[in-house]
């Protein structure tokens, strides 16, 4: 594996789901059925690092933009797996070269274990913050994966909301 870090105060950006507006930096939404590199019960906070990048990857495959909650925040993150720099031989294992499967297929439909996952197990066991990966969605366009457990410690992820209009609960989705 290669690393990288995001040097203190780069941008980063994501599109939530409307509910998801009052917790904007949880990765509990990720942790309900599991993401491209985590498991169900793991928490991960997906992010881009270009707006067009989280709009792209919020909407996938639908023709539609759903409604959402575009975010920007400023993160200082180090120790981040760098895929924009995979190719063969060391320091990458074999594995990482199915991390683009169709992890929901796979989960989903024929009920098999991800790769990403393993990839995921593999970035925890060794203390790595997070993943950065090319987007699938938006050709050029950089995603980035951080496991909730990593914050802290030099690494930090802050919503910038400076006038206060993110909703501070959950209870506008109550019905």
């Amino acid at each position: 594996m290669i690393l990288c870090d995001l040097p203190c105060g780069t941008t980063v950006f994501r599109a939530h789901a409307p509910q998801w507006a009052s917790r904007p930096t949880s990765g509990a939404g990720a942790a309900i059925q599991g993401g491209r590199f985590n498991r169900a019960g793991v928490e991960a906070l997906y992010l881009s690092l270009e707006e067009l990048t989280a709009l792209r990857e919020y909407q996938q495959t639908s023709p539609f933009l759903p409604p959402c909650t575009m975010c920007s925040y400023t993160a200082t993150l180090r120790d981040l797996v760098d895929l924009r720099q995979l190719h063969d031989g060391a320091p990458w294992d074999a594995l990482w070269h199915d991390w683009c499967e169709d992890w929901r297929h796979l989960r989903f439909e024929l009920h098999i274990e991800p790769p990403t996952w393993v990839l995921a197990d593999m970035v925890l066991a060794r203390g790595y913050t997070g993943i950065l990966f090319p987007s699938q969605t938006h050709a050029g366009g950089t995603n980035l994966v951080v496991y909730s457990a990593r914050l802290g410690d030099g690494n930090s992820i802050t919503v910038n909301d400076p006038d206060a209009r993110l909703p501070r609960d959950r209870s506008s989705w109550g019905q």
